[in-house]
């Protein structure tokens, strides 16, 4: 099957699915297109007033696939490397601007990349046993798209802490406990959970859009903007990844996509 994100609609909620079963939903680089324009598509549709991503098969993301990325490992800090990774991160930034509310219902592992696509929501609806990891630090490179400003602005400094700093992983149960979600339930109840909660505000979609928008504004707290976060990231994590790359001794990619040693990007 070809990596991808299908779009379609359920009564004015649209539904992202993120489908890369190969490598646990791992994001590639036409993903991370593909996300971006359904955004766009999303917000010039008056008739949708809610939005819910989902994974494919059982898990929500395992990270980004960098084998997409055709400069990256070669040379980090190529111009390719760079635009790449604008993409990426606009990707999962965009989802955070949609003019809707958002929810993401989260089963199986969310990692690294797929962890920022997450928070970049308004609210998770989680199965007790995912698995929340920021991975960075377990594959060697500095966290990356905002992190600590999203997760410090969803949870909280000491969880941004925990997770990103000493790479602690978060089951759904506790991601509740610290204000990483709103709700953990069993895995199959998570989306039809997910989906109840979009349709309490998608039959009015102009409301849903003002509310969205006086939500974000009032009750974001951080005091670095997530576009500037992503900037402030960026150049360590090059860094990082080059000093990878020299370790390693080659340039080859790799896919990021296994939750046991953490998904980067």
């Amino acid at each position: 099957m070809t990596p991808a994100v299908r779009f379609e609609r359920k009564h004015g909620i649209a539904v992202l699915t993120v489908s890369n079963p190969a490598i646990k939903n791992a994001l590639t680089l036409d993903m991370a297109h593909q996300l971006t324009d359904l955004c766009e598509r999303i917000d010039a549709d008056p008739t949708i007033g809610a939005v819910v991503v989902r994974g494919d098969g059982g898990t929500f993301c395992s990270g980004a696939d960098t084998r997409s990325w055709s400069g990256t490992y070669a040379d980090p800090m190529s111009d390719s490397a760079y635009a790449e990774t604008d993409d990426i991160y606009g990707a999962f930034y965009r989802v955070g601007q949609i003019q809707v509310p958002t929810i993401c219902a989260v089963r199986g592992a969310a990692v690294g990349a797929g962890l920022n696509l997450a928070l970049a929501a308004d609210l998770r609806i989680v199965a007790r046993d995912a698995r929340l990891i920021a991975g960075f630090l377990k594959a060697g490179i500095h966290p990356g798209g905002g992190f600590f400003t999203i997760s410090s602005r969803v949870a909280g400094r000491e969880a941004a802490a925990a997770m990103g700093v000493f790479s602690e992983e978060v089951s759904g149960e506790r991601a509740v406990h610290i204000g990483l979600a709103w709700e953990a339930l069993d895995d199959d109840l998570v989306e039809d959970r997910a989906f109840e909660l979009a349709g309490r505000v998608a039959g009015d979609p102009v409301l849903a859009r003002r509310v969205a928008r006086s939500f974000r504004a009032e009750a974001d707290p951080s005091p670095l903007p997530w576009s500037t976060a992503i900037e402030v990231e960026r150049g360590v994590q090059i860094w990082t990844q080059a000093r990878r790359l020299r370790a390693n001794g080659n340039g080859s990619g790799s896919a990021n996509g296994d939750v046991t040693a953490g998904a980067g990007r």
